[in-house]
């Protein structure tokens, strides 16, 4: 199976909230929620739209979850496919009960912000 390509959505200030959440994670010393969504993100580009619960969950409007959870915190990184093997992930959040619509929204907005300007709103390190 082919990898998939898997880049972080990039905001008009020129950050990508994925990536600045999890180096939040590592200036705070949370090196294994780091490794967690690393390790999810690895995934990703291994299985790509085959990637099935427990560390992926479909939402809804082309919206899907990895899931990380650590000492019973659940992380959520949304995220998008561009394409059969480009995924886009959106951004971070911790869950609680239920992913909050409003964050399924906000992955929407990046996904069509992302679809109609993808150079823009890929993240370059």
């Amino acid at each position: 199976m082919p990898r998939t390509e898997v880049v972080f959505y990039r905001d008009d200030a020129g950050s990508a909230p994925v990536l600045e959440a999890m180096r939040r994670f590592l200036r705070a010393g949370q090196r294994k929620e780091f490794a967690k969504c690393q390790v999810r993100i690895t995934r990703l580009a291994e299985c790509g739209h085959e990637l099935r619960r427990p560390e992926a969950e479909y939402l809804r409007d082309g919206v899907y979850e990895l899931r990380v959870t650590h000492r019973r915190v659940h992380r959520r990184i949304l995220y998008f496919f561009a394409g059969e093997r480009r995924a886009v992930l959106s951004h971070l959040i911790t869950k609680e009960a239920t992913v909050p619509d409003g964050e399924i929204d906000r992955a929407c907005l990046h996904q069509a912000l992302f679809l109609a300007d993808p150079e823009r709103h890929t993240f370059h390190d």
